[in-house]
């Protein structure tokens, strides 16, 4: 099992939505509902022309815009294997359950057999603080917070298609809603030594970085020095190790021309004497 952890829901909570909003959206599902029908039974070859007319003699809406005011449409599953569990946070519900009607959607188009959204239990969490801190901080305040949760499973899923679904549902994900998705991986027999292998070779990668650090760290040495100026990268990025030869050679040119000059005053010494 590989679970893969996506960020928690930092919005705060908005206005729920009321109830006049709904009283105000069920004549349309009716409208559309009825329209549907008619045009279906009455006209069929207008089924596909998006410009096709009602009875009233007015434009109907394209059959992508009728859907958002219908239920999303299911893929069927033909074994009922979890593939996904895709569970939703949020701290507000409208934008909680706008999310999981778009995921079923999105679901749909890539023929993932998607259930729910299933209702989880709610979190509540609850501090008390003080009120201020100076005349007012013996008397204290409450806040709550109340964490919404929905469940979203996939089953008989490939798991590249339920990869791609949960990349798209991140790249066009909604504000103020977090996701945490567990996703099952089905390998065939004797996985466990080709997990073994992956372990030697990822450890050999990760020691070589971990010797860099803490106190028992390998202390670069000479010859390693040496290895690093010989690098092509080196010499042709900053040049430094032409200019370090230089200064060097300078250097040395220097000291055996002041120890020719202390030379010759000894010998010029010693021929007056």
């Amino acid at each position: 099992m590989r679970v893969t952890s996506l960020l928690r829901p930092t919005a705060r909570c908005l206005a729920r939505p009321t109830t006049q909003a709904i009283a105000q959206r069920q004549p349309w599902l009716r409208s559309l509902a009825t329209s549907t029908q008619q045009t279906t039974s009455d006209k069929p070859e207008a089924s596909g022309n998006v410009l096709a007319k009602n009875e009233q003699d007015e434009p109907r809406y394209p059959r992508s815009i009728q859907a958002l005011y219908l239920q999303p449409l299911r893929r069927e599953a033909e074994y009922g294997i979890p593939s996904c569990d895709l569970q939703l946070r949020s701290y507000s519900l409208r934008n909680l359950e706008f999310f999981a009607d778009f995921a079923l959607r999105a679901a749909y188009y890539l023929k993932l057999p998607a259930f729910g959204p299933v209702p989880l239990p709610r979190i509540t969490e609850r501090w008390t603080v003080p009120r201020s801190s100076f005349i007012f901080k013996k008397s204290q305040e409450n806040f709550e917070r109340v964490t919404l949760r929905r469940l979203v499973q996939i089953r008989d899923g490939n798991p590249e298609t339920v990869q791609l679904w949960l990349a798209f549902l991140q790249k066009h994900a909604y504000y103020g809603i977090g996701m945490k998705a567990n996703v099952w991986d089905f390998d065939k027999l004797g996985v466990g030594k080709t997990m073994d292998t992956i372990d030697q070779a990822a450890g050999e990668v990760i020691e070589s970085k971990w010797s860099h650090l803490g106190q028992n760290r390998d202390l670069d040495t000479v010859k390693k020095v040496e290895e690093f100026l010989d690098k092509v990268r080196f010499d042709i990025d900053s040049d430094k190790r032409a200019e370090g030869e230089r200064r060097f050679v300078q250097g040395r040119y220097k000291r055996e021309e002041a120890l020719k000059r202390k030379e010759a005053a000894a010998a010029a010494s010693n021929a007056d004497s």
